[in-house]
């Protein structure tokens, strides 16, 4: 399975954070980006843009759309094994701008990275260090991930 995370920045610097639905099976009400799964027949580009735009009503159809980060997931024993990711966008826009999706997310609020780590710190913050880590190789100048390779086709 693979999935997308968006970072997306305000011109001041601050994170769009979202808090997820109290409802959610996982984590419920804990703060994180932007993100969900590639449909069937969408790229992860396409994906990021789609998530971004139902989730928080923000178009990032215009920014580049390359990720800054990939991780792999690999748990066997759990079949819990996934790739994610991660974008990192700079926007402008206020946050009377964002709409969010009531089903996923209850609350917004555009955050320092001292009260994301404060967040993580409290452990009600998905996805922080992976998060860091492509924040961290994105400021060094690492090369963005080499896009994914198609399935090998069905005999």
């Amino acid at each position: 399975m693979l999935y997308v995370l968006a970072i997306i920045q305000s011109e001041d610097g601050r994170f769009l954070i979202t808090r997820r639905a109290l409802d959610k099976h996982w984590a419920a009400g804990w703060w994180e980006v932007t993100g969900g799964g590639v449909s069937a027949g969408e790229t992860s580009a396409q994906a990021v843009v789609r998530e971004v735009r139902e989730e928080t009503g923000l178009d990032v159809s215009g920014q580049p759309l390359v990720p800054v980060w990939r991780y792999r997931n690999v748990d066997l024993d759990r079949g819990d094994n996934y790739i994610v990711d991660i974008y990192h966008f700079h926007l402008s826009f206020r946050p009377e701008d964002v709409r969010l999706q009531e089903r996923e997310a209850i609350g917004c609020q555009l955050a320092t990275r001292e009260q994301i780590d404060a967040l993580a710190a409290d452990g009600v913050f998905l996805h922080y260090e992976r998060l860091r880590q492509a924040l961290a190789a994105e400021a060094e100048g690492k090369p963005a991930p080499a896009p994914l390779a198609p399935p090998p086709a069905s005999a």
